[in-house]
Order: structure tokens, then sequence, then C-alpha cells
């Protein structure tokens, strides 16, 4: 039986930010700030932004999940608990996000997989909601990109269609997949959306603030 898989990738490590984005936010965390402020306000304390992910994509009904870890591995296995099949360490992680992605790839039951719904952590800010959107998107349509915007810009999570993963395997790991995407333009589903989280990428303190600020999606 055929099946969806749901890729988070969270290998990096983290160098601008200066933690973790998987392990944000924490109490303790000096971007957080005391208890009962930012974090705890709009509910983002109660959770990491890894595990929110983690959440969502089930809550898709995306019963095929891989979790990418690589530079912090030991430290989140063991603040998040995870299923022994769901997790895949890549040791490669300083040769980018592709690598990750080829990892998690490579982990799939072959012939079994229709294609792969990758979320970054770096873009937690997602819900349940946009994840099955997406998903009810690539059933109806034959393109082999599906992917959400947000007043027009493009963002993460991006669906790749199992025709694309072993063009992915040969794309430039300094690309990214982003080599794939630029060379199926006439293959791209753009989904318009209202969450800004899509196009919200957590590589500073303004942009994690900002998160935090918000709703969980």
């Amino acid at each position: 039986m055929q099946r969806l898989a749901g890729i988070i990738l969270a290998a990096g490590a983290s160098t601008r930010l200066g933690q973790d984005k998987a392990l944000l936010p924490c109490p303790s965390s000096p971007l957080c700030g005391a208890p009962g402020t930012l974090s705890s306000v709009e509910g983002w304390g109660q959770t990491t932004f890894l595990e929110h992910l983690l959440a969502q994509v089930k809550a898709a009904e995306v019963e095929l999940v891989r979790v990418v870890l690589g530079a912090n591995a030991p430290a989140v296995q063991q603040k998040i608990s995870f299923s022994p099949a769901e997790v895949v360490i890549n040791p490669n992680w300083q040769q980018g996000q592709l690598s990750s992605l080829l990892a998690a790839l490579d982990s799939l039951p072959r012939g079994m997989v229709t294609g792969a719904l990758v979320c970054l952590v770096d873009h937690p800010c997602i819900s349940s909601r946009l994840l099955r959107r997406l998903i009810a998107e690539f059933e109806r349509t034959t393109k082999l990109i599906i992917l959400p915007t947000y007043r027009g810009q493009r963002g993460h999570p991006v669906l790749f269609s199992w025709r694309l993963f072993d063009e992915l395997r040969q794309a430039p790991l300094e690309v990214g997949a982003r080599y794939v995407v630029r060379n199926h333009p006439n293959d791209i589903l753009e989904v318009p959306t209202s969450e800004e989280g899509v196009i919200l990428n957590i590589n500073d303190e303004q942009t994690y603030r900002k998160i935090l600020l918000r709703h969980p999606p």
C-alpha cells in the first residue's frame, strides 16, 4: 500500500541563532525571557518547535514520519521522545539540508511512497490544516511539486512527488532541493494560504520573537 511520507529536517547546528531550533522555545532560554513573558503568553512555552511540527504532521494523518537529526542529535533525543522508526541520524549534516533530505528518502520503503512532505524546523509556525490542504491538492492534481504561498511569496513545507526522488539525489548539495524546483517550473502547484508562518524562517532573535507573539497555528 502506497503512502505519503512526512519528513522533518532538524539536523543543522543553528549557528546564527545560537541555540538548537529544534528545542526552542524553552522556558530557561534567554531568548524566551522569564516565565510568563513571550513564550508562555500564547502557549508556545509548553512545547518545542520540533514537537509542534511533529504533532501537526501526525494530526494531518501522515503515518510514515521521519525526523532527521544531526548536529545536536543526542540532546534532542534526550529532550523529545520519538518512536525508533521515526529518527534518522545524518552524519553528514554539515553538507546541508539536501543531505538530510536524502538520508530521510533513503530510509523510506522502496516503491511504497507516493511523495514526501518536507518540513523544516526553521519554519515551525504551520498548522495541520495547512498540511492537509497541501496533501489534498497533491492527491487531486498531477503536479509534481506542491508548495504554499503567502501574499505571493513561496514558503514551506514543500511536497515532492516520488517521481522526483532520483532527481533530488542528483541535485548539487550546495544548491539543495531548490535545484529541482527550478528545473520544474511547469510542474509546480502553488497553494495560497493566510498562514504567514510558511515564510517565517527562524534565523535570528527578531523572527523568533515575532513567532512567539503569535497564537500557535
